[in-house]
């Protein structure tokens, strides 16, 4: 029998980037089908939220993410470029969002065909992983071909069906909530939720729980 659970996964969370691999790799270990749900970070959803948030949320965060990338022999760099444009001084965000917006409904194209999960892995660790210029040159490109997909194709349909792609990422989020969280990385599983990447291993031990077994 084969299991199911949703991944709510946001490209430019750093704890998304490093619980996806893990993930994926549950996935190809078990007999378990994982649906990539796309949402758009926070920063898009609350522009205000990073001026709202104490101020050593962000120091924090940043000496934690490098510690878990170590803990668990992860490639980790700051993202170059950073998917959200943001000033780091003001924390004020941008009006227009150019890299988050295409990286996202590329990953709800992604996962319409069923690919999402290996796609946000892949591209996430050109983002997260320390390449440079991550949106230029054939970088996305070679990172859909590992996910056996063709970028051009994503894009064509990207660009012809922005607002609808739209409205699915919409929806995953409304889905998300609906689960009783709001962050990512939330891995849902029979309608319990699992935040963030050291839920990963409670996960399992749910999924086990309830007759998961090995492929």
């Amino acid at each position: 029998m084969t299991y199911s659970a949703e991944l709510y996964f946001s490209f430019r969370s750093p704890y998304s980037y490093l619980s996806v691999g893990r993930y994926r790799s549950m996935a190809e270990q078990y007999d378990l089908e994982i649906a990539l749900k796309p949402v758009y970070p926070l920063a898009v959803r609350q522009p205000d939220f990073f001026e709202r948030n104490h101020p050593n949320w962000i120091g924090y965060t940043m000496r934690d993410m490098v510690r878990v990338a170590q803990f668990h022999g992860i490639a980790f760099g700051p993202p170059a470029p950073d998917p959200i444009i943001q000033d780091m001084t003001t924390r004020e965000i941008a009006p227009e969002q150019p890299y988050i917006k295409r990286i996202t409904r590329l990953g709800q194209a992604a996962a319409r065909r069923g690919k999402g999960l290996v796609f946000a892995h892949e591209a996430a660790s050109l983002i997260w992983g320390g390449a440079q210029n991550w949106h230029e040159g054939d970088h996305l490109a070679q990172a859909a071909a590992k996910a056996g997909l063709d970028l051009a194709e994503l894009d064509a349909e990207v660009s012809a069906e922005p607002d609808t792609l739209d409205e699915e990422i919409a929806a995953n989020q409304s889905a998300l909530e609906a689960s009783g969280h709001w962050g990512v990385p939330t891995l849902v599983f029979e309608n319990e939720p699992f935040f963030g990447q050291d839920r990963i291993e409670m996960a399992l031990w749910r999924m086990k729980q309830k007759g998961l077994q090995p492929r």
